[in-house]
Order: structure tokens, then sequence, then C-alpha cells
């Protein structure tokens, strides 16, 4: 028998905090400036009309108004077309 009670181990009991991404407003919501509209890791989904893009890629109102998300055919520098989501801001 054992002198001491043996401790469990904890190795795997850690977890990282979540992120939190995905999109904060719908096609049709209001935006005001300033407010987040997506939140993502690499430009999966493009800023266009009035729309900036964060250091972590995150996309942000420049002006107040209409969130509106739209799809685009992009031509790649092969030659070859891709289709792209982009989000606008119409102003109201």
């Amino acid at each position: 028998m054992a002198t001491t009670k043996s401790a469990g181990t904890a190795s795997n009991l850690r977890d990282s905090n979540p992120q939190y991404l995905g999109v904060k407003l719908s096609d049709g919501s209001q935006a005001k400036v300033g407010s987040i509209i997506v939140r993502q890791r690499g430009t999966k989904i493009m800023a266009g009309k009035n729309v900036d893009t964060g250091s972590d890629h995150t996309l942000f109102a420049r002006k107040t108004g209409t969130v509106r998300f739209r799809q685009k055919n992009r031509t790649k520098f092969d030659g070859s077309t891709v289709k792209k989501k982009f989000v606008d801001v119409l102003p109201v």
C-alpha cells in the first residue's frame, strides 16, 4: 500500500477562450458608424461600399445605414473566376 494518496493528473483540463467570430449584423439590419458587421479570420467576406476592414479582418461600418450582402464574380490573376461575398452599408 502507498503511504500517500495518489494525486490525479490535470494535463487535459485547459481550454482556450472562444473567439466569437461570425456575422454580427444580418442583411437588412441598421448599422451605426463603427458598428461591427462581421468578425472573421482572413477575408472570407470582402468590404464593399461604406465598409472598412480592421487589422484582424473585422468588417465595420463607416456610415450609418442599412447592411446589404451581395456576391460578385472576381477574376484571379490566372484568369479563373471566383464568386466573392461583399458587404455594403447603404446610407438612408
